[in-house]
């Protein structure tokens, strides 16, 4: 099995809870127990954070972790640590957020190891949702073929059910994203595409360009750090 590296995109600038990333959270910053926690894992050969900012860097570099400084404009996160890539010696790199500071060993593991399978370029994780689920735009649905692979990525509720009891038909995008090195550099030189427009979903630059994205089912509810609210429940889950 190839290298492969978890790099971790920390901007500082934050809109709905200012600053989120440098939060205390049990005594850590959420940007330390993401990093840390995607250490203990035991799934990378390498784990980086991406920052914009000097403080991040000083958080991370104080628990022994490696830090690479970025520009402080990019679009997106997979932007970010196409930035760093020059500094890390792995074939696959796994984009993992930050401000999610509870990652699952096992959805990691099962992310990185599909690309044993030549014909994947992109890998990322899904998981099931109620009917109910699949009426809120903020939950990504997506939709795949018989291998797996997606087909299509929206906000909008597909695949239009026309049993409504059938709770079983749903799919929700978990958006952590592994690479092959080359396609990650490939993907952020690729200009902006016409349905990544439309629903605001970079991974759709990807189908839109060719790009196979495998699926991979996960059991494992992630914790996202958006708002104060949502910083509330992780130190109480914590």
């Amino acid at each position: 099995m190839p290298k492969a590296a978890a790099l971790i995109p920390a901007r500082y600038a934050s809109t709905r809870l200012p600053s989120k990333l440098v939060q205390d959270l049990g005594g850590r910053s959420v940007i330390q127990r993401t990093y840390l926690s995607t250490v203990d894992a035991g799934v990378f050969d390498e784990v980086w954070v991406v920052t914009d900012h000097l403080e991040i860097k000083k958080q991370i570099e104080d628990i022994g972790g490696t830090v690479f400084l970025s520009r402080i404009e990019h679009q997106s996160g997979s932007d970010r640590i196409a930035e760093a890539l020059d500094s890390v010696d792995a074939e696959i790199i796994v984009n993992v957020q930050g401000d999610e500071p509870f990652q699952d060993r096992k959805s990691l593991m099962d992310l990185v190891n599909v690309f044993e399978d030549k014909r994947v370029d992109v890998a990322s994780l899904k998981t099931r949702i109620t009917a109910a689920e699949a009426e809120n735009p903020n939950l990504v649905k997506v939709v795949v073929d018989l291998w797996g692979d997606a087909l299509y990525f929206s906000r909008s509720i597909i695949p239009y059910n026309r049993d409504k009891s059938d709770n079983g038909s749903y799919w929700k995008h978990v958006g952590i994203y592994a690479y092959r090195r080359e396609v990650l550099s490939s993907f952020t030189s690729l200009p902006k595409s016409e349905l990544e427009s439309i629903e605001m979903l970079e991974q759709l630059r990807l189908l839109e360009n060719g790009y196979r994205i495998r699926m991979v089912q996960t059991e494992h509810q992630t914790v996202a750090i958006d708002t104060a609210e949502d910083l509330e429940k992780a130190r109480q889950l914590l």
